[in-house]
């Protein structure tokens, strides 16, 4: 059974910073992609951020040159390290895991991955 955990979140001022983990079990697949999505209340699940098992990223514009995916294949987990955090960063961060081989560039759609954690909530005030 997959699982997913995040952990790491936390209330930070503007400009700083945050490191994000998701630890991921239950499976063995040689081919996945796992992504980074974050929910303010009230609206939609919007995607930040993806790496693929080679290590290829996809960024959303609105992160991008600030925050950074990256994994380690030993530890099966998945973090997001955020720098120069801005209020409207604020928001429920969830990990999600898609199984199987991914051509092209890497989804941020929700409809696209298969598994999900429960998120960690990241606050930044102003």
């Amino acid at each position: 059974q997959v699982q997913l955990v995040e952990s790491g979140g936390g209330s930070v001022q503007a400009g700083g910073s945050l490191r994000l983990s998701c630890a991921a079990s239950g499976y063995t697949y040689k081919n996945y992609v796992m992504a980074w999505f974050r929910q303010p209340p009230g609206k939609e699940r919007e995607g930040v951020a993806a790496i693929r098992d080679d290590g290829q990223t996809s960024y959303a514009d609105s992160v991008k040159d600030r925050f950074t995916i990256d994994k380690d294949n030993a530890k099966n987990t998945l973090y997001l390290q955020m720098n120069s955090l801005k209020p409207e960063d604020s928001s429920m961060y969830v990990c999600a895991l898609l199984i199987g081989e991914w051509y092209g560039p890497l989804s941020l759609s929700t409809n696209a991955y298969d598994y999900w954690g429960r998120g960690t909530q990241v606050t930044v005030s102003s």
